[in-house]
Parts: structure tokens; sequence; C-alpha cells
């Protein structure tokens, strides 16, 4: 069995392992005609329990005829122009070739001494983040494996800097458009049920800043403490992105710590067509970033960013077999230090590799293509009468709701948009994901493929169409 520990004697064995992979991958990467082969559930699942992980097939061959038949036919092809669901990003090659180095080596990022030359390049990828930020010399921060970390992170350093007697005295306050893991994170902290204050939002879905400077008002006149603001720069369902300035302006006055969840408008740093968008949250106290939805980078890659490098003690614990405190007096760089995660991948990597390969303005033209092709798809979706489009975009998704002139009854529409949404994913032709605006069931476009094109969004509310057309004639049938 040590023919398969991984080191010089088995490099060979290696290459080859890898190669047949990489070709297997290659070939059905290219061969791929569907996002998706539309299989259910209830198929898949024997193919996979009736494997018996005890009796390995000692042939890579084999393995790979194997995964063939259980993960890749069948697989969700992310890089496929008419997958249109999810915040999830077809990959660049610089990134996939970080990967494959990264896992080879196994360097972890807890300890110098575990990843020497990774600790400074992670560290020199938070600078140059920062500064994309306007955060400050004083910034820092850390790689997280994504953005719930990030906002939990970022949530854990606001609690602590924040002045108050007791937890049940902290409140956060984040637009109804927010991220779910706001809420999760209040729980994680031991906050108390009523910690989140809900803002709404205005008919762009950004948080009305107006409510929002009532509620930190009521806040202090009740005895309260405002632990922090969480403004989103590109909500996850609207891209909508929430006025920065004016939020900075009223944390300031309130004493109360800025958080930017930018995991998804983060792409905006590398645009030199809409970095004004997020203007602003260089103000911010912290700030969450995806390089894997919007740098087009392998899950997982992100980072949470502070002004005040100061903060990050917040998150510090030290043992004497992995960091000890001399450790810090040495001037030994221990990311364990600013980390939530010990054993850490150096998922750093991808981004460098990516930004030495095709430079910060080759993402950032990458990300500005899908930004515009939401506003090409807005178009399409605001003259055809079969639609109902909820808010022109600000960065890269659309939300829009099949009506049909003959249905009146909403629940009947909810129904037909929910049958479309499951005909598409189960015939594979497209993936659409799904949310729901002022309680009805809408459809959503997320547009994160620079491949996609306007006759691809075309076909696909067609495809839309025709399975809510085929629901409502069923329907009307059923009930004659």
């Amino acid at each position: 069995m040590r023919s398969h520990l991984l080191n010089g004697l088995t490099a060979e064995h290696y290459r080859r392992s890898v190669t047949e992979g990489v070709e297997r991958v290659a070939a059905k990467l290219a061969a791929t005609e569907r996002p998706f082969t539309g299989v259910a559930v209830d198929e898949l699942s024997p193919r996979v329990d009736a494997i018996d992980l005890d009796r390995p097939l000692g042939d890579t061959a084999a393995v790979l005829d194997e995964l063939e038949d259980v993960y890749l036919k069948d697989a969700v092809y992310f890089h496929h122009p008419r997958y249109l669901a999810h915040l999830n990003c077809p990959v660049v090659i610089p990134a996939v070739l970080g990967e494959a180095v990264l896992s080879a080596v196994n360097s972890s990022l807890d300890t110098w001494d575990q990843s020497a030359g990774g600790t400074l390049i992670e560290r020199k990828l938070i600078d140059w983040t920062t500064a994309r930020i306007g955060l400050g010399p004083a910034a820092d921060g850390v790689f997280t494996s994504g953005g719930s970390q990030s906002n939990l992170q970022a949530l854990l350093l606001a609690r602590e800097e924040a002045k108050s007697e007791g937890l049940g005295k902290l409140r956060i306050f984040a637009s109804e458009a927010g991220h779910f893991s706001v809420q999760k994170s209040a729980k994680l902290l031991g906050l108390g049920p009523d910690a989140v204050v809900t803002v709404p939002v205005d008919r762009d879905k950004r948080m009305q800043t107006v409510v929002l400077a009532r509620e930190l008002e009521r806040c202090q006149a009740e005895g309260l403490v405002p632990m922090a603001v969480v403004a989103t720069a590109g909500t996850t369902d609207f891209g909508s992105i929430d006025p920065l300035p004016e939020i900075a302006e009223l944390c300031d006055r309130h004493g109360a710590w800025m958080h930017v969840d930018a995991a998804y408008g983060c792409g905006l740093l590398a645009s030199r067509k809409y970095r004004h968008r997020i203007d602003g949250i260089e103000r911010a106290d912290s700030v969450t970033v995806d390089y894997h939805k919007s740098f087009f980078q392998p899950v997982s890659s992100s980072a949470l960013l502070v002004r005040d490098a100061a903060t990050l003690r917040h998150a510090t614990y030290h043992a004497e077999y992995l960091n000890p405190r001399r450790a810090v007096r040495e001037r030994i760089p221990n990311q364990v230090d600013k980390s939530l995660q010990t054993t850490r991948r150096f998922d750093a990597l991808k981004l460098w590799l990516t930004l030495r390969v095709m430079g910060a303005d080759g993402i950032g033209e990458l990300f500005d293509e899908v930004c515009d092709l939401a506003v090409q798809g807005w178009h399409l979706l605001a003259a055809d009468p079969r639609y109902d489009v909820v808010v022109e975009p600000s960065l890269s998704t659309l939300v829009f709701r099949y009506i049909p002139a003959a249905v009146t009854d909403p629940a009947e529409v909810d129904r037909a948009n929910l049958h479309a949404r499951k005909a598409l994913f189960a015939s594979g032709d497209a993936v659409v994901a799904g949310t729901k605006v002022g309680g009805r069931h809408y459809l959503k476009f997320t547009l994160l493929n620079p491949e996609t094109t306007p006759s691809d969004i075309a076909a696909v509310l067609d495809l839309i169409a025709g399975h809510a057309e085929q629901y409502l004639g069923e329907s009307l049938d059923r009930a004659s």
C-alpha cells in the first residue's frame, strides 16, 4: 500500500494517475451538451449504495470508470452556459492548476512551520485585497472557507469590540434581503433571538437607511447596544447593493461596527467599469469576499478583511504545541493566530496563480461581461409579456415570474412557476433557481458564466414558459 503514498519514489505513479483523471474530466467537459442529465435521486442512489467500500478495485482506470457512473456522468456542470441557478461560477484554468499543486504539496496554513512561503503568499493576497478595498495601512485579514465563516468571524470581532454589560443588550442590524448567515452567526455567538433587527428594503432591494437610522436611535433610547450593521454588497437573491456611504455615516454616528458582506459583489474590486458601485466599502470595519463567486475560483476561496489588524486578536488562542506566545515575540507569522480554523488549505494559491497569469483586469473583464449580460437579460424580460421581472440588476442576478394572461389565481401561478423549475431541472436542458418575493414564488437567473449569451437566456425563457403552459393545460384538463 505504500506505493500509493505520494513521495519521491512514487512521483511517476502520481503523474500517471493524475493524468488519467485530468483526461477523463477534460473529455467530459468537452462532451457535455447539457448542464445536467436530469437523473433523479431514486435512480442514482442505488448505484452509489451498491458500492462496497471494503472491496477496493485496486486499479485507477477501474475506479475512474466507476466514478464516471456515480458522479461525472450526472454531475451538475457549472461551466455550461445554461446553468443559471446559484452563485456558482465556472473556474479559470490557472486556479485549477493551483488546486492541483496545493493538493499535492498539502501545506497547512495554520503555522509557518507547516507552510513557509504559503503563509507569505496568503498575506500578500490579503494586503492586495485590503488595498483594493481601501481599508488603510493597519488592515489585515485571513482566508476562510466561505462567506458564512467570514460573516461569523466578523460578527465575533464586532461582539468583542462592543462595550456592553451583557450579550442580551447587543443588536445587529441587517437588510431583510441579507444573507441568512447573519441570523445563524448571532445564534452561534450566544446572542438572543431578538439580536438581529431586520431592516426593510426599498423597491431596488437596498436597505432603507431612513429606517436603519430610526432603528439605531430606538436601540440606544432603549438602553441597548448597536453592536453591528451588516451592509450587503450583492444580495443573494437580487444582487442589490446597499447604500454603503449612508450606512457608514450612521455607523460612525452610533458607534456601530460596519461589516460589508461583499461575498458576491467583491468582483467589482477588479472591475474597471463598475467599481464605483461599491464606493463606501472602504469605510467598513470588516469585509467578506468570496473569490469563489465572482473571481472565478474553485470552492473554497474566501476571506475576511478588517480595517484594524488588532481586532483579529479576538480569534487568537495560543497552544504550546502549535503557536506558543513566544512565537509572537520571535515574529513568527502563524496564521492560526487570526483564524477560526486550525488546519487550513492553501486556497490562496489559486488566486495567486490566477493573478499572475491573467491579472486583476482579466478577472474584472469577466465579471463585467456577466454584469452586462444581466442588463441584456433584464431588457429581454421587461419586453416579454409572459414575465414579470422584479428589479433592474446591480450585478448579475435576475428575479422574475411567469405570468400567464389567462390565469388570475396567484396560487395557481405559483404552482406553474414551481412546476416549470422542477420540470426544467428534470429535463437537464437548463438549471435555474427559485425564491420568494412578497410571499409568491419567483424564478432566478444567477449569471456568472461569460459564455452564456442573450440567446441562451431567451431559449431558457421559452423552455420555462413551455413547461408552465403544459402544467396549466394539464391542470385545466384535470379540473374539467
